[in-house]
């Protein structure tokens, strides 16, 4: 079964929302954090490190 990234970032990201229950803040710099490091130069960077 193929499920595409994003319904299943959604579906990880909600359940972790439900489980965990952390605060908004923290959920709202993690979306923008992570949003300003793929636009940045250090997305190469971040990338060989995870690879």
């Amino acid at each position: 079964m193929d499920v595409p990234l994003w319904l299943a970032l959604i579906v990880v990201g909600w359940l972790g929302v439900k489980l965990i229950r952390p605060p908004w803040w923290l959920i709202a710099v993690l979306l923008l954090g992570g949003y300003l490091l793929a636009k940045s130069g250090l997305a190469s960077v971040a990338d060989t490190t995870v690879k």
